[in-house]
């Protein structure tokens, strides 16, 4: 009980057929540049934003401290703050015997809080 099933279509030339109409597989590939060079989209380097930036009662004060002595210092000032409070989190930690896991979760929690209270605005 083998069905055949017939498929019909308007395309009446050989797979190696150029757009002239010629057969020969070998000038079609003669046609065909040997190397073909496609420009890079542009893109913009991604950057990242605080979803609360200019929201939070900090957030003004971080503003204008920012202004104030340069945003090269203020990102170092910030850099600083952030490591003493992961060692301070990581102290903690020690103390109580939490493991790396649970440390990992309360610095993500400290990030948050900053967020929300606009010291990363």
């Amino acid at each position: 009980m083998a069905a055949s099933v017939s498929l019909s279509s308007s395309f009446h030339g050989g797979w190696g057929s150029s757009i002239a109409g010629e057969e020969s597989s070998s000038k079609l590939v003669r046609l065909a540049p040997s190397s073909v060079r496609t420009a890079r989209p542009c893109r913009s380097s991604p950057v990242m934003k605080n979803v609360n930036e200019g929201k939070g009662l900090f957030a003004p004060l971080v503003v204008v401290t920012r202004n104030i002595i340069g945003k090269k210092q203020f990102n170092q000032l910030r850099g600083k703050a952030i490591a003493l409070h992961s060692q301070v989190i990581t102290e903690f930690c020690k103390s109580i015997g939490a493991d790396g896991k649970q440390r990992q979760g309360l610095i993500r929690l400290a990030k948050k809080n900053g967020e929300r209270l606009g010291f990363l605005a």
